[in-house]
């Protein structure tokens, strides 16, 4: 008994940890940002999938700020020196993904999306860390609590 109360109170406390919490927030992002390529492309076609890379990357990191600087890293105030600090840490993996996926669609002749889905995969893996250092740092002392107050 003791150990089911346990693990209750793990799974229960499990969004009060900010990995967690970017987990869940980078996979709605992802999922946000790759429907958004999709459409791009149908629309630019798929000999110009730089500029549906291009438009997905504008509206998806927008939309990322929001939540990752709410839900996420629980900042408030100085909005805008956040978002040029978050779209730093993304102007880094932009080119990063721009040369990963040409290298997979036009060396290794992979398909636009099934490219994209593999860049995102390593954008999501390597972006966390830029964002929680960087981005969103402050001192402990101005955090927000994990519930918002």
């Amino acid at each position: 008994m003791k150990s089911r109360s346990r693990a209750s109170w793990k799974i229960a406390n499990l969004g009060r940890d900010s990995r967690i919490r970017y987990l869940a927030v980078a996979g709605l992002n992802t999922v946000v940002g790759f429907t958004i390529f999709m459409g791009a492309l149908a629309v630019v076609g798929d000999s110009r999938y730089w500029l549906a890379l291009l438009i997905s990357h504008a509206i998806a990191t927008t939309l990322a700020f929001v939540l990752y600087r709410r839900l996420v890293f629980g900042v408030e105030g100085q909005v805008l020196r956040d978002y040029l600090r978050f779209q730093l840490v993304y102007l880094g993996a932009l080119p990063l993904n721009a040369l990963l996926l040409y290298a997979l669609v036009e060396r290794l002749g992979l398909d636009p999306l099934s490219s994209q889905a593999i860049c995102l995969v390593v954008k999501a893996l390597t972006s966390y860390l830029g964002h929680k250092f960087f981005s969103f740092y402050r001192s402990p002392v101005n955090r927000l609590s994990p519930d918002g107050s």
